[in-house]
């Protein structure tokens, strides 16, 4: 009993020393450091109230300029086409259209501000760019019967812009179109169609255009593209828990949903066959146009009418619906 004793105080005064503190604190240590390289848990800091989400709050990751460092614009001004001297032909714009009424969104603006809140046609509209993604896409701004404006949050999902609506800061995933977090968890965004393509092609077919002035309330270099050679190589600046090797990350797709069911059009593939494709998805007849020249392509449904689709970067398609079908020219 003496011997069994003395071996357990020989031991705790070995733990105890100095020197097995200090090993002690440096393994703590290392494991502390190895869990956060690891990614184990990684919340990024914000003010935004994430008790309420649908999506792993690890997947939220800071994107740097923090909360409306990228500012949204909420009164925006609007131009001729005759005025808009500082747009090229081929420079590219988001391009939206109700009824008589046709408006350009400038990529070189939406660059350096990535929201609009805007009306068309007496209805309340955010139209909406990520640089990262690709994807310019456009929401009816009524959210639970209530009008909603929205800002940039500063946070990515999938490498995606989260924007954050004012009235009740949700997060909301521009290309999930849904909240992923806040009061408003779950709750879904309504897609209108909205066209990207080159301000050539947009001035030629809706000459009546009106274009987003560069008169936004801060002062930008609009002529400069803070994400230049960004679209081309294939290093993204975000990882994406979805990832596939079949194309080019950034190579462009036509994405679209049809009641669940998704599918892929890249450009590779449909410069391969003569526009416009008839395809089906999920047993509907769809129309896939694609203008080669201006790289740029829509989708009509089979009543006729524009049927809301994104253009975006294969990654970014492929990071939200992994699952999807993916057209391939015979």
């Amino acid at each position: 009993m003496r011997e069994t004793s003395s071996l357990t105080n020989t031991w705790w005064l070995r733990l105890t020393s100095p020197q097995w503190r200090w090993v002690l604190l440096l393994t703590g240590g290392a494991v502390v450091i190895l869990a956060a390289w690891l990614g184990f848990r990684k919340i990024p800091t914000t003010s935004f109230d994430l008790t309420r989400h649908s999506v792993p709050l690890d997947q939220l990751v800071d994107g740097g300029p923090g909360k409306d460092g990228i500012p949204a614009i909420l009164r925006p001004h609007f131009v001729s086409a005759q005025e808009a001297t500082f747009l090229h032909d081929e420079n590219r714009v988001l391009g939206l259209q109700a009824d008589t009424e046709a408006k350009a969104y400038p990529i070189k603006i939406l660059n350096w501000h990535e929201i609009v809140n805007d009306m068309i046609d007496g209805k309340a509209v955010v139209v909406t760019y990520c640089p990262l993604c690709g994807t310019g896409m456009a929401f009816e701004a009524e959210a639970q019967g209530r009008q909603h404006t929205f800002g940039v949050s500063g946070l990515l999902y999938q490498s995606d812009l989260l924007m954050y609506d004012h009235q009740t800061e949700s997060l909301w995933s521009q290309v999930g179109m849904h909240a992923v977090a806040g009061p408003l968890t779950g709750k879904k965004l309504s897609p209108i169609v909205l066209e990207h393509t080159t301000w050539g092609e947009w001035r030629t077919t809706h000459p009546s255009t009106v274009v987003l002035s560069t008169r936004t309330g801060s002062v930008r270099d609009y002529d400069r593209d803070p994400y230049a050679g960004y679209g081309e190589n294939s290093e993204l600046f975000f990882d994406t828990t979805h990832v596939d090797s079949r194309y080019h990350p950034k190579e462009w797709v036509i994405g679209l949903e049809i009641d669940g069911v998704t599918k892929a059009y890249p450009f590779l593939e449909l410069k391969k066959v003569p526009s416009p494709l008839v395809d089906r998805v999920n047993g509907r007849r769809v129309t896939v146009r694609f203008n080669a020249t201006a790289r740029s392509g829509s989708v009509v449904g089979n009543d006729g009418k524009p049927f809301p689709s994104v253009t975006a970067f294969w990654f970014a398609w492929y990071a939200f619906h992994p699952d999807t079908q993916v057209f391939t020219a015979p």
